[in-house]
């Protein structure tokens, strides 16, 4: 990409991240590298739903993807604004809007309008009656001095007076498209509280910031022409254009923050005893949410309820896939193939997925960017991720998980930091995310629960220690005194007592590892045994075999 190329990241901060924004930003910010620049601003013009949170939780969550900003927002040594086109937050930035509204009502190229909400519901229940849809067009006989000078004492807003010929958008993804007066209305600028609109917003901050290519998601298209004519009438340069495909749900439905509203409610209905839809009803607003699927429950009530409920929730914003222990690069990796392919073969002959981000910003090009909707496999995604993990260093996953941990789990594990590491090496190659191994539920879980927690899975029980001649419950007696008397507790000392006691039996190892397997987890698959039982100790294994024959009956 040639130097001078500007790209810009535009959020509207009512809520983390969402993945298709994150890929937004990837895509915009792999453009900027080869001698560009790549801008973040906030649109916060939504006053009703933005917050100074929600915008510090999508400037984590960028940074914490290594998306850096080169203009924008100040967040931990990232931002700031070289070239004085700030500031980055619209809300700071009514001033210039003024003028440009100002200048276009001069123009006679936008005119204030005064009908009420319940006036433009009437006309729009009238466009429905008659079998059409609602298009605000400025009536023939309008009155201009008459509107202008209604202006000082009425309430209005302010609306832009589009073109009466179709409209050309050029997309570098999706071609030439034509808007026809039938897709075209005269929108709002100005809202009757002062507040400019997306709209227009959008089209100032961009000239005025020397935007130069615009990435967004497809569903964004509709509003294309609307901006075009507006450049148009302000003696705007109208940008690069690129619509990238939109991220679906593998069955193709659309990738929503409402999908982890539909996972409670579907939670609720699926519970036979009616305790989740009591529950529900004693939360404000829950009569009402059950009797309407359209309403939604408020994000944070809905985390709580999954966390009530054991409702595992889709992952849709960038910080769910943080939650869930997902490294950022494996993220950033994965985003960029929803839409975008190298065009390269690994060394094996496939098509290449697996890239870092210094590759995607050297290779990055808009023409490799697809037409068709991308399906988001989270399966795939968890795949990546655990490869990238079985690659890291121990050290490194160390360090990794420990932050994952005392920011999501603090009192996981409550050990020293010697067992710490001990078990992190240990679960290393067999967990899928840095949440796998803090889990009871992962690969280490065992070792994670309280002795009197553990819970015995009745098929290995059945197979491993009722079985057998003679049964594993019987050897696994002897086996506690051979494990009592090895006097160095480690992984190679417990594995050479185990296999020279079932040597002693003329046994296969198998038919003494499997049953103290069991005894020591609840279930017949964990890491080698020594591991296994090295990072339990001494002690609290001999009790998980006591406990564990309490239970079957030693005999």
């Amino acid at each position: 990409m040639a130097p001078g190329v500007t790209t810009r990241f535009a959020p509207s901060p009512t809520g983390h991240l969402h993945v298709g924004g994150a890929r937004t930003a990837l895509y915009s910010w792999a453009l900027a590298q080869r001698g560009g620049r790549f801008l973040l601003r906030i649109e916060d013009t939504d006053r009703a739903r933005s917050s100074e949170s929600a915008a510090r939780g999508i400037l984590e969550d960028l940074a914490w993807l290594g998306v850096r900003w080169d203009e924008g927002p100040a967040f931990e040594g990232i931002g700031g604004d070289p070239r004085g086109v700030g500031p980055f937050f619209q809300t700071q930035r009514l001033p210039i809007y003024e003028r440009y509204v100002e200048a276009l009502v001069a123009q006679d190229r936008a005119y204030p309008a005064f009908e009420t909400p319940e006036e433009l519901d009437a006309l729009r229940s009238e466009a429905q009656r008659r079998g059409g849809a609602f298009r605000y067009q400025r009536s023939p006989d309008w009155d201009r001095d008459a509107a202008l000078a209604r202006m000082a004492r009425e309430p209005h807003v302010v609306r832009f007076r589009m073109p009466r010929e179709p409209v050309l958008v050029v997309d570098v993804v999706l071609g030439e498209i034509a808007f026809g007066e039938e897709h075209l209305d005269d929108f709002v600028l100005r809202k009757r509280d002062g507040i400019p609109t997306y709209h227009f917003g959008v089209v100032v901050d961009d000239e005025c910031m020397g935007v130069t290519h615009v990435l967004r998601g497809q569903e964004h298209l509709g509003n294309t022409p609307r901006h075009v004519a507006l450049q148009r009438a302000l003696g705007f340069r109208t940008p690069v254009y690129a619509h990238v495909p939109l991220i679906l749900n593998a069955d193709g439905s659309k990738l929503s923050k409402r999908d982890k509203d539909r996972a409670v409610r579907e939670a609720v209905e699926a519970d036979a005893s009616g305790r989740r839809r009591e529950r529900i009803l004693a939360v404000e607003g829950g009569r009402a949410w059950l009797d309407d699927e359209s309403r939604q429950l408020e994000p944070r009530l809905v985390s709580e309820l999954a966390d009530e409920f054991d409702v595992e929730l889709p992952m849709i914003e960038v910080e769910d896939f943080r939650r869930a222990g997902v490294l950022p690069e494996v993220l950033c990796n994965y985003l960029a193939l929803l839409g975008w392919s190298p065009g390269e073969k690994d060394a094996e002959g496939r098509d290449l997925e697996r890239f870092d981000a210094s590759y995607l910003a050297a290779h990055f090009t808009l023409e490799r960017v697809g037409r068709g909707n991308a399906r988001f496999d989270r399966e795939k995604l968890l795949a990546f991720n655990q490869d990238a993990i079985a690659k890291r260093s121990e050290e490194d996953f160390f360090e990794r998980w420990s932050a994952w941990c005392a920011r999501y789990a603090p009192r996981t594990p409550e050990r020293d930091e010697a067992w710490r590491r001990r078990y992190a090496a240990m679960v290393r190659t067999r967990s899928r995310t840095l949440a796998d191994a803090a889990s009871p539920r992962g690969p280490g879980g065992f070792a994670l629960l309280p002795d009197d927690a553990l819970v015995y899975d009745e098929a290995a029980v059945a197979k491993w220690l009722r079985k057998g001649d003679p049964p594993g419950r019987a050897l696994l007696a002897e086996a506690r005194a051979t494990l009592a008397r090895v006097e160095s507790f480690e992984p190679q000392a417990i594995e050479t007592a185990v296999k020279q006691f079932a040597e002693s039996r003329g046994l296969g190892l198998g038919k003494v590892a499997q049953p103290l397997r069991v005894a020591a987890t609840g279930g017949a698959v964990s890491p080698p045994l020594g591991e296994t039982l090295a990072i339990l100790g001494r002690d609290a294994v001999l009790r998980r075999i006591d406990r564990c024959l309490a239970a079957i009956g030693s005999v």
